[in-house]
């Protein structure tokens, strides 16, 4: 398979809207089946949205998705992960998360997500060889411990 020509760069201010537009198209069947309040969700996606931990997702030099992850304790934290709906399903989100989980093995860090229960990722996040950790009413707490045999992909390809 010929490596995908996907490139992370780092947010800038002016990518906010963006991440914003992107988050609620794709989390807005979600919070409507959820029953949460929207204002709620605008606020608290602001106040979580931190410009030094996002990235941005090109695909064919095209913005098509973000991701926001940091460091906590032993573990790199993924705190978010969108691509557009239209580039769905041709793996950009694999691709994208094989090489955090290539960054995090090298640096001997597990990756921790939280993904809701009702999200189609939680498939790719279990194929990918997490494991879940904990639950609460709306999410399942997931981990990739470094040890574990690194997905199949191109692998080399550091994010940047």
């Amino acid at each position: 398979m010929e490596a995908m020509q996907i490139t992370l760069r780092p947010a800038g201010i002016q990518d906010f809207d963006f991440c914003e537009r992107l988050y609620f198209a794709e989390m807005k069947g979600i919070i409507q089946e959820l029953n949460l309040d929207m204002a709620a969700q605008a606020d608290g996606f602001r106040q979580q949205w931190e410009l030094a931990q996002v990235r941005i997702i090109t695909f064919g030099g095209v913005d098509v998705g973000w991701l926001q992850s940091a460091t906590q304790g032993d573990a790199l934290f993924l705190g978010q992960l969108f691509v557009e709906r239209r580039h769905q399903r041709r793996g950009v989100g694999t691709e994208v998360m094989n090489r955090l989980i290539a960054d995090a093995t090298r640096a001997r860090q597990a990756v921790r997500l939280g993904v809701v229960k009702i999200n189609p990722a939680l498939r790719l996040y279990k194929r990918l060889g997490f494991r879940i950790t904990h639950e609460d009413d709306r999410k399942f707490y997931m981990r990739r411990d470094p040890g574990i045999e690194a997905p199949i992909s191109n692998q080399k390809n550091a994010i940047r």
